[in-house]
C-alpha cells in the first residue's frame, strides 16, 4: 500500500507539522509513505490512499485542500471548526461568494445574511467571534473517504453534521521526552502556560485565579510562554491585579528545544481553552510526556483525559473560583502533584505512544484502502475465534463482542 501523505512539515511554525515529524518515522515503517512537497495538488503515481491533515490554518494547509478537491482521501481532522481555514480560501482570495455559500450552506439563509454583514464590514469577522456557531466544514467532511480524529467529541460532531464514513479515534502521538536541563527558573511552585496569549486561552480567568493562589503562597509564580495576541491589553490587566515580575515570568515565542526546557522547569502545566474548535494540544501532550500535572478546561478532548492526569475546569460563572481552588490543591499538595505526574508518564507511554498511534494510522488505512474486504475478514477471524472456544450466538459474551465491534464501527 502506497500512501500520499499531505501536511505542513517543518521547519513550518505548525502544530501540525510538529506532529507529522513526530509520526511519519513510525508510520513509514509499517507503510510506503511519499511525502506530498509543499503547493502539490496531485499525488504520486502508484499511489493507493491519499492522506490529509487539515487544520485551521489556511497557510498551512490551504494547499492541502485544493489537493484533496482533485483527490478525495482520507482526512486526519485536527480541528473540527474550520471556519478561519474557509475564510482564507474564499474572502482570503477575494472570492466572497464562495464564502456566502458556505455560511448558507451552514446556516441557511440567516447564515447567508450574517456573511453579507461580514463581506460589509457591519460585523466583525464571524472567524474571530463566532467561530464555532458556523464550524464550515461540510466541503472537507464532503470530500473525506474516512475520518481519523483524535477524540470522541471531534467524532460526534461530525457524526451530527453528517457525515456516514468510516472515523477512527486514533490518539494524539506523545513525545518521548528529551533529555533537557530544566532552565533555572524559580517558583515555588511554578505554573507554565504555553500558546498565544487571549481570552480564549482563559488568561483573564487564570491571571484572577493565580493572583488570588499567590496571596497563599507567595513564592508561587506564573510562567506565561507565547505570543500576545493583538488587541489583548495583558500589561492592564497584571497591574490591575497587582501581579508583576516578581510573581510572573513572561516569554515570547520560543523554539522547541527551549519549550522543553521550560516545560520541565514547571511543577504544573495550564492548558485552558473555551470555546474548542475540537482541537488537542500539542502542549497538554507533552506535559503527560514530562510527567506534569495540567489543569485543563472541561470542554472538547481535554473532558476526555482521565481525571488522574488532568484538573478540569467547567467553563461557568465560577471559572475562576474553581481554578483557583485546582491551584491551590496543586499549590500544598506535593503528593498531588507527584501521583498526577506519574499517571501522566504513565498515559503518554501507552494510550499516547507513536508506535501505537502508527499501528493505528496502518490500520485505518488498510481498512479504507482494502474497503469491505477487510472488515470483512476482521470480522470473520472474530468470528471463527469466538466459535472455537465455544461462544454461541446470542450468549451475553457473544453481545459483549458485538458492542466492542459497534464502538471501532465493525459490524454496523
Amino acid at each position: 500500500m502506497k500512501v500520499a501523505y499531505f501536511s505542513p512539515m517543518p521547519p513550518e511554525r505548525s502544530g501540525i507539522a510538529d506532529y507529522s515529524a513526530l509520526l511519519l518515522p513510525e508510520l513509514e515503517r509499517r507503510v510506503d509513505v511519499a511525502v506530498v512537497r509543499r503547493r502539490k495538488k496531485k499525488p504520486p503515481r502508484g499511489t493507493d490512499i491519499c492522506l490529509y491533515q487539515v487544520g485551521n490554518n489556511p497557510d498551512a494547509h490551504g494547499w492541502i485542500v485544493e489537493a484533496l478537491r482533485r483527490t478525495p482521501g482520507v482526512v486526519v481532522l485536527h480541528d473540527f471548526v474550520l471556519h478561519h481555514l474557509v475564510a482564507g480560501l474564499t474572502i482570503g482570495r477575494r472570492d466572497g461568494h464562495s464564502y456566502l455559500a458556505a455560511m448558507e450552506r451552514e446556516g441557511g439563509v440567516v447564515g447567508r445574511l450574517l456573511g453579507h454583514a461580514v463581506l460589509d464590514k457591519r460585523i466583525p469577522p464571524l472567524w474571530e467571534n463566532r467561530p464555532e456557531d458556523f464550524h464550515l466544514a461540510g466541503e472537507v467532511l464532503d470530500l473525506a473517504t474516512g475520518l481519523i480524529v483524535h477524540s470522541h467529541y471531534v467524532a460526534g460532531r461530525a457524526r451530527a453534521a453528517g457525515y456516514g464514513g468510516p472515523i477512527w479515534q486514533i490518539p494524539h502521538p506523545a513525545w518521548v521526552a528529551p533529555s533537557v536541563v530544566p532552565e533555572d527558573v524559580s517558583g515555588a511552585p511554578l505554573f507554565g502556560a504555553f500558546g498565544n496569549l487571549n481570552a480564549t486561552k482563559r488568561v483573564p480567568q487564570l491571571l484572577e485565579a493565580f493572583a488570588r493562589v499567590r496571596t497563599a503562597h507567595p513564592g508561587a509564580r506564573l510562567l506565561l510562554v507565547g505570543a500576545t495576541s493583538p488587541g489583548f491589553d495583558l500589561d492592564r490587566r497584571l497591574q490591575r491585579l497587582g501581579l508583576d515580575s516578581d510573581g510572573l515570568i513572561r516569554e515570547g515565542y520560543v523554539d522547541e528545544a527551549r519549550l522543553w526546557s521550560l516545560m520541565a522547569a514547571c511543577d504544573a502545566i495550564v492548558s485552558l481553552r473555551a470555546p474548542t474548535m475540537g482541537e488537542t494540544s500539542g502542549t497538554a501532550i507533552r506535559a503527560l510526556a514530562l510527567g506534569k500535572p495540567l489543569v485543563v478546561s472541561d470542554v472538547g478532548w481535554f473532558s476526555e483525559l482521565p481525571d488522574d492526569v488532568a484538573l478540569k475546569v467547567a467553563v461557568d460563572t465560577r471559572e475562576a473560583d474553581t481554578l483557583t481552588a485546582a491551584l491551590e490543591l496543586l499549590a500544598t499538595r506535593v503528593d498531588v502533584r507527584a501521583a498526577m505526574g506519574a499517571a501522566a508518564l504513565a498515559l503518554a507511554a501507552s494510550g499516547h505512544s507513536v508506535e501505537r498511534v502508527a499501528d493505528l494510522y496502518a490500520a485505518a488505512l488498510e481498512e479504507s484502502a482494502g474497503g469491505s474486504a477487510v472488515s470483512d475478514a476482521v470480522l470473520g477471524e472474530i468470528a471463527a475465534a469466538a466459535a472455537e472456544v465455544g461462544i454461541e450466538p446470542g450468549a451475553a459474551n457473544a453481545g459483549e463482542i458485538a458492542r466492542r465491534l459497534a464502538e471501532v464501527e465493525l459490524g454496523r
